[in-house]
C-alpha cells in the first residue's frame, strides 16, 4: 500500500459496500480511489482475519492499527540487531574525539551486512532524541516571575568624556501571559539587581507568589540542585514583599524558559531597533528600552488572538499580591568588634555602644540612612547613617563615667568645680576662659591648675593665683614656676617697708623677684 494512508471513515465506507457485495470498480468509481488501493486494503482484510461487521464498531485510531500496523523497517533484522546497540553508541558519543562514523565503521565491523550510514545515523538520531524528551509545564496565573540578564550589553555616552559605558540589561516575565518588562543598570551587584527588581514589580503593580533567578552571585551565594543558598539580601527583599525564591538550576536554562526566549526576542525588537540611536545617560536609555518592551508586549502573538498586555490584564494582574506601602531598602551585615573607646567601625566611621560590651563581638545591620547594632540577641544602639569618615557618632549614655566626664567639659563646669575648691582659684580660672584662645587648650590648663592645688599647701597656692592676676598671667606653667621657685614667701618680704639706705645703685631684692616675675612672664 504505496503512498499516503486514506482516512479511516472512507475505509469505513469501503468496507461497507464490500459487505454489500459491490464489486471493486465498483467501490472504486463510488469513493473516487483507484482500484488498486480497494484491492491493496480487502487483501489486508483478509490477513487481519477478522469480519468487517466487527471492524466496522472500532474507532479510527483502533481500526487504522489493523490496518497500518507499523513501518515494516522496524521489523527489519537489521533494526533487531541495531536496537540492542543504540544505547550504548549514544553514551560512546560523549566521549571525547567519537563521532557517528568511527561508531559506523566499528558497527559495520561486526555486522557486515548492516545499515550504511546514512540509515545507520537516522535511527542513532531518533535514538537521541528520545533521549531528550522533556515534560510540557503548565504556568499558573500570578505564581511566578522569571528573571535574567542579557548576555549582551547595552551602551551609552559619557557627556563629559566621551567614553561609551557598557550597561546590564535586566530581564523579567510572568510566564502564564508572557508579559515581559527589561530596564539597564550599571552592573549585576546586588544593589543595582534588587533596584531593577523593585522597579519590575512597580511596573506590575503587584506581586507574584515566587520568584525565579539564575545562579548569578547576587542571587545565589553557593548553587545546590536541592537545597541553593540564597544572597541574604534577597531573602531580605523577598521577605519584604512577601515572595518567595525559587531559584533555577545551574545549567538548566529551561527551568525559567519563558525569560529566556524574552531574551531573545528583546535582541530583535529592543536592541536591533535602538542600534543607530544615542544615549547619552541611563535614564533616557531606559527610557527608550521602555518604549521598545511597551510595543513588544502590544504586538499580537503568533496563533493567538490576543497580546500579551491584554493577557496580563485580564487575567493575571488582578491576580498579583499587593505592594507593600514602605520601599525596600537594602540591608548589610557585618560582626566588628568593640574597641577599647567603646565603638566600632563601620564603613570609617565609629559608632558607640555601651561600654560594657568593650571587646566583643557584635552584629550590625545598617542600611543607607540608620544603623542597628545588637549584642547577644537584643538592639543595644540605634544610629543615624554617617558618612564622615575618621568621625565619630557617640551617645553619651553609652560611654564610661570618665568618658562621659570628658565630654561635659564646659567654662562653666571648671569655673564651679574651681569654686568650690578655692576663692582664689576661682577668680584665676575666671580670668583664663577671657582669653581667645582654643577651648581644648583652656580645658587643660585648668585640669593642671587643680592638679597643682591638690598637691600644693593652700596659702601658697592663694599668692601664687594672687601673683598671677596682678601680672596678667594666666598660665598653669607661670603658677607651677612660682610653686617651684618659693616665690610666694618672698612676695611678702615685697610688701614691707625697705630699710636699706637709699642709694642708685643698690636695686635690693624686690628687683630680682620683678626679674623672675618678668622673665617667666615673657617666657609665657
Amino acid at each position: 500500500m504505496a503512498g499516503k494512508p486514506r482516512p479511516m471513515s472512507q475505509i469505513k465506507q469501503l468496507l461497507r459496500l464490500h459487505s454489500q457485495g459491490y464489486s471493486i470498480k465498483a467501490i472504486a468509481r463510488t469513493l473516487g480511489i483507484s482500484k488498486n488501493t480497494v484491492k491493496s486494503y480487502l487483501s489486508k482484510l483478509e490477513s487481519v482475519n477478522i469480519e468487517p461487521q466487527e471492524l466496522l464498531q472500532l474507532e479510527d485510531p483502533a481500526l487504522e492499527n489493523k490496518f497500518h500496523a507499523g513501518n515494516p523497517a522496524y521489523k527489519d533484522p537489521r533494526y533487531v540487531h541495531l536496537k540492542g546497540k543504540l544505547d550504548y553508541f549514544r553514551g560512546q558519543l560523549e566521549k571525547v574525539g567519537v563521532t557517528k562514523k568511527l561508531l559506523w565503521e566499528e558497527y559495520i565491523q561486526t555486522f557486515p551486512q548492516g545499515y550504511g550510514y546514512s540509515q545507520f545515523c537516522f535511527h542513532l538520531h531518533q535514538q537521541l532524541v528520545a533521549a531528550r524528551s522533556s515534560s510540557v509545564l503548565v504556568f499558573q496565573p500570578a505564581d511566578k516571575l522569571m528573571v535574567d540578564f542579557a548576555g549582551k550589553p547595552m551602551h551609552y555616552i559619557d557627556k563629559q568624556t566621551g567614553e561609551v559605558i557598557a550597561c546590564q540589561v535586566f530581564v523579567a516575565c510572568l510566564p502564564f501571559s508572557d508579559y515581559a518588562f527589561a530596564m539597564a543598570v550599571p552592573s549585576q551587584r546586588i544593589g543595582d539587581f534588587l533596584y531593577a527588581l523593585s522597579c519590575c514589580l512597580n511596573e506590575l503593580g503587584g506581586v507574584p507568589k515566587a520568584l525565579v533567578p539564575d545562579n548569578l552571585k547576587s542571587a545565589v551565594i553557593r548553587a545546590d540542585r536541592y537545597e541553593p543558598q540564597i544572597n541574604q539580601s534577597l531573602d531580605d527583599f523577598a521577605n519584604h514583599y512577601n515572595m518567595s525564591v525559587v531559584p533555577a538550576r545551574a545549567g538548566k536554562p529551561k527551568d525559567k524558559s519563558k525569560v529566556e526566549n524574552q531574551v531573545k526576542l528583546l535582541y530583535t525588537r529592543v536592541y536591533a531597533k535602538l542600534r543607530n540611536r544615542q544615549f547619552f545617560d541611563i535614564t533616557s536609555l531606559n527610557e527608550a528600552i521602555k518604549e521598545k518592551i511597551n510595543e513588544h508586549n502590544q504586538t499580537r502573538m503568533q496563533r493567538k488572538d490576543y497580546c500579551r498586555q491584554e493577557r496580563f490584564l485580564a487575567v493575571e494582574k488582578p491576580l498579583l499580591l499587593p505592594l507593600p506601602e514602605q520601599h525596600f531598602e537594602l540591608k548589610y551585615y557585618c560582626e566588628p568588634k568593640v574597641a577599647h573607646s567603646g565603638h566600632v567601625c563601620i564603613m570609617k566611621h565609629f559608632y558607640s555602644v555601651p561600654y560594657a560590651l568593650t571587646g566583643i563581638r557584635v552584629k550590625v545591620v545598617y542600611t543607607r540612612n540608620m544603623v542597628n547594632i545588637y549584642a547577644h540577641g537584643k538592639m543595644v544602639a540605634v544610629h543615624i547613617r554617617s558618612y564622615l569618615k575618621g568621625g565619630y557618632s557617640s551617645v553619651k549614655e553609652h560611654l564610661s563615667s570618665q568618658n562621659q566626664a570628658y565630654l561635659d567639659r564646659s567654662p562653666n563646669y571648671y569655673l564651679q568645680k574651681a569654686r568650690s575648691k578655692s576663692e582664689d582659684l576661682y577668680l584665676l580660672v575666671e580670668q583664663i576662659f577671657q582669653q581667645d584662645r582654643y577651648p581644648e587648650q583652656l580645658y587643660r590648663s585648668c585640669d593642671g591648675l587643680f592638679r597643682l592645688h591638690r598637691d600644693s599647701n593652700p596659702d601658697k597656692f592663694a599668692k601664687a593665683c594672687q601673683i598671677a592676676i596682678d601680672n596678667g598671667i594666666y598660665s598653669y606653667r607661670f603658677i607651677q614656676k612660682i610653686l617651684e621657685n618659693n616665690m610666694t614667701d618672698h612676695q611678702d618680704e615685697i610688701t614691707q617697708p625697705q630699710t636699706l639706705p637709699a642709694h642708685h645703685n643698690i636695686r635690693g631684692k624686690d628687683y630680682y623677684i620683678q626679674s623672675t616675675i618678668n622673665f617667666l612672664q615673657n617666657e609665657n
